[in-house]
């Protein structure tokens, strides 16, 4: 393929060593190829759901029209909880059947989740874990047991299919407020519930003191988790970092563990410990003096990018020491992370449950996240027509994750040369995301491109809007835009090919899970 075969809307301009181009492509992207349900089609088992799914696309989402102002803190704007318990009474209340892991923050969630699962399931425990968003199928959100596999296409329509009465009596008797998220939250506890797992890991979705999943009593809940306090849903969450902490608090209960994750700035963390001392919840830290955790190396194992680690965790009663550690999840943010999960395991064993040392390396180093820090194999790099080009996936969307991002790829790849294509959200810090790369990353080439939102335009950034962005944020750039996020891919790839002269290359695409899962489609479709 030519690539740049519309000539005419090629407009090449170098400032220093990056070339920036200005190309607008026709043609039909691979937006308009790849919606969620294609996305679906594409897994035989999502077709034994389609009726559940449609229910799903009968209801409010605001994954793809946007969360309102306030929905998420504790105040008159927020969501009502009431509505979400109503509807868990009608269900039988399945949350009150199983023990629970509540888990929230503005980054880290979703690892410190699969490092958790991965722990207890390596020990024997049957597990259910719930969280959001997925990259190529909704069933991701849901894993059962002891294997960890996504719940069955025929098992979610099944109970969906039981429980339709009730839930269209909810829709009915809730003035149809009942959301998509609300419903999907209330299958996943009811599945938990019908396999009698051991305990549950529960990935909030928006803050935590309103949030869906937060109906968890206190003599369920095992312990509660807050991994990070950033700037992200802060119109919805109250619009500063201290709204942030006390909407993400809520999910502490009156006397269950709290563990934090952070590191946290002082007065953030003064909030959370406040918010468990007026619970009577006793508070671990994983950023504690007297823990630590270092990398030691990144290598390939078995084929498979790791770094080795080594974790000294202490909590009151329990000590723990694990040396070379091999990661698959990359970067100094994910041996945070796997800090803080190690930090509830410990946690859990002072409260007698039994947990092993070799239980918490095995489930460390068998996580791995399919979108985050995810190089394509040479062959997937093929089958998207760049044989021989070194392709990373991360679903980075905020600053301090883009931060996060370029550390990992400067440890990683200290001497790599990039590329960058960027698709985002129309509600994320643009500027801020742009500022970490401009900053940190030996960029040769950005190209900005478009990305469907949970499915819809509707939150969709133009890459022209993202042009303007990135070029407040370097003051003088010209940068290039592409509406097909595949062509994207390619045109940075040439780009890069045409200037590294030998050197290592690496195309980066990041700014949005939605990106990922749309690339990601392509290599099924």
């Amino acid at each position: 393929m030519n690539l740049f075969k519309y000539h005419h809307h090629f407009r090449p301009q170098i400032h220093g060593r990056l070339l920036l181009n200005y190309f607008v492509g026709e043609g039909p992207s691979i937006s308009s190829r790849i919606g969620s349900k294609q996305c679906f089609r594409n897994h035989s088992e999502d077709q034994d759901m389609t009726e559940f799914m449609e229910y799903l696309d009968s209801l409010k989402n605001y994954e793809k029209l946007g969360v309102p102002t306030g929905a998420g803190t504790d105040s008159e704007d927020g969501f009502d909880l009431g509505r979400m318990k109503r509807l868990m009474e009608r269900l039988g209340n399945p949350q009150s059947k199983f023990k629970a892991i509540h888990i929230a923050g503005t980054k880290g969630k979703g690892s410190t989740a699969a490092f958790l699962s991965n722990i207890l399931r390596a020990e024997g425990y049957s597990v259910g874990c719930y969280t959001s968003p997925h990259i190529e199928t909704i069933r991701e959100r849901i894993s059962l047991g002891r294997s960890g596999e996504m719940v069955s296409g025929k098992a979610l329509n099944f109970l969906f299919k039981r429980n339709k009465e009730l839930l269209d009596q909810s829709v009915k008797l809730e003035n149809g407020r009942i959301s998509h998220f609300e419903v999907l939250t209330a299958m996943a506890f009811s599945l938990f519930a019908q396999e009698n797992v051991d305990v549950a890991v529960i990935e909030a979705g928006l803050g935590g003191a309103r949030d869906a999943t937060n109906i968890i009593c206190s003599s369920r809940l095992a312990a509660a988790v807050i991994t990070s306090i950033g700037e992200e849903h802060m119109a919805a969450l109250g619009g500063s970092l201290e709204s942030i902490a006390m909407a993400k608090a809520g999910i502490i209960k009156h006397g269950c563990p709290t563990i934090l994750g952070g590191p946290f700035i002082p007065n953030i963390e003064c909030i959370l410990r406040d918010k468990a001392l007026s619970m009577s919840s006793p508070v671990v830290s994983a950023s504690d003096p007297g823990n630590r955790s270092s990398i030691k190396g990144v290598s390939l194992l078995n084929g498979r990018l790791c770094q080795c680690c080594d974790l000294i965790i202490q909590t009151d009663n329990e000590f723990i020491e694990l040396f070379d550690v091999n990661l698959r999840m990359l970067g100094r943010h994910q041996l945070q992370n796997a800090a803080t999960a190690t930090c509830v395991i410990l946690t859990l064993r002072n409260l007698g449950w039994r947990i092993s040392e070799a239980s918490i390396r095995s489930g460390l180093e068998k996580t791995f996240l399919v979108g985050r820090s995810h190089f394509l194999s040479a062959k997937e790099a093929g089958i998207l027509g760049l044989p021989g080009t070194a392709i990373l996936l991360d679903g980075a969307h905020t600053k301090d994750s883009a931060k996060a991002l370029v550390d990992t790829i400067q440890m990683s790849f200290p001497d790599a040369q990039l590329a960058l294509v960027v698709a985002m959200a129309s509600d994320k810090d643009h500027y801020g995301f742009a500022t970490e790369f401009l900053q940190g990353g030996k960029l040769e080439s950005i190209v900005l491109s478009e990305a469907n939102i949970g499915g819809s335009k509707s939150r969709t950034t133009s890459a022209a809007l993202l042009r303007d962005c990135w070029i407040q944020a370097s003051n003088e750039m010209g940068i290039p835009t592409e509406t097909s996020l595949l062509r994207a891919i390619k045109i940075a790839a040439e780009i890069l090919k045409q200037r590294i002269d030998g050197r290592r290359g690496l195309v980066v695409v990041t700014g949005s899970l939605h990106a990922v899962s749309m690339v990601l489609s392509s290599l099924h479709s």
